[in-house]
Order: C-alpha cells, then structure tokens, then sequence
C-alpha cells in the first residue's frame, strides 16, 4: 500500500513537471517569436553631424571626405549626389518588414563643383518633402529623379 501511494505521488510529480515545462518550452517559443522586434538600416547611414559639416560653396571632394561615396550620381544642371537609405522593423520573426523611413540625401553642385544647396528627402503624409528646406518639391527635373527613387526602396517590402 506504502509503494502504491508513493507510486501515485511520483506519477502527480511527474505531471506537474511536465506541465512546468510545456509552459516554460511555450513562453520561450513565444518569446522567440514576438519578443524579437528587429530594426533594419539599409543603404546609406548618415553619420550624426554630417550635413552641418558641408557649408553652401563646399567643393565636392569635401563632401567625398565628410560623406563618402554616394549611392548614385546624377547631372542636373551640375552634379548631384545622391545618398539614399531605408529603415525597417520587423515585429515577428519570419514576417515581411515594414518600412519606417527612408531618406535620399541629395548634395548639388554648381558647374564649378561646389555646394550649391542640400537637400534631405523623404516621406511626409506620403508625399516626398525636403527637411532642410521644409518644401514639398512640386515639378520639374529634381522631382522626377527623386520619386523613382522612392518607388525603387520600396520594391518587394509588401507595401
């Protein structure tokens, strides 16, 4: 009688343990899955204080030193320098990103290579606007080289 009460505590035992480790085995499974929110930096990172280093009149090997090499070039009466990033989070693991902002940093330049104005674009209630000089750019060829660019970051995000 003493072993079959014995028998049937150890068997509680076992029961619990198992039940404590199917929770633990579940909370770390959720954990894994949930808990893991993720922040992507693609492209270009702008180093903190760079722009304040590229005064109006700067030449262009300044802004290669300060900013490095850009992401594409363009000519728009004069060279421009495009630096273009996107960051992204992912709240689960195994799920599509969602983009959180993304930036094309354009540097233009005169016939002469210098700074003639810089510009910070990204997304503002979902039109493309200028941060430095707080404008939305409205036509002509700047806008029509910088929205493709736009469209191109978001090529297979699932947006």
């Amino acid at each position: 009688m003493i072993e079959s009460s014995q028998t049937s505590s150890l068997r509680t035992m076992a029961r619990r343990w198992r039940g404590v480790r199917l929770a633990t085995a579940i909370a770390l499974a959720s954990a894994a899955l949930s808990g893991c929110g993720e922040q992507f930096q693609r492209g270009y990172i702008l180093p903190p204080g760079a722009l304040e280093q590229i005064p109006i009149g700067a030449s262009q090997d300044q802004v290669l030193i300060v900013m490095g090499t850009p992401s594409t070039v363009a000519t728009l009466n004069g060279e421009v320098f495009y630096y273009i990033s996107q960051r992204a989070e992912r709240s689960i693991a195994f799920m599509n990103d969602k983009i959180i902002d993304q930036r094309v940093i354009a540097v233009y330049f005169d016939k002469n290579r210098q700074v003639r104005r810089l510009a910070n674009y990204g997304l503002k209630d979902g039109r493309i606007f200028d941060f430095i000089s707080r404008t939305t750019p409205t036509s002509g060829q700047e806008i029509n080289y910088v929205a493709p660019l736009f469209k191109a970051l978001n090529v297979g995000q699932g947006q």
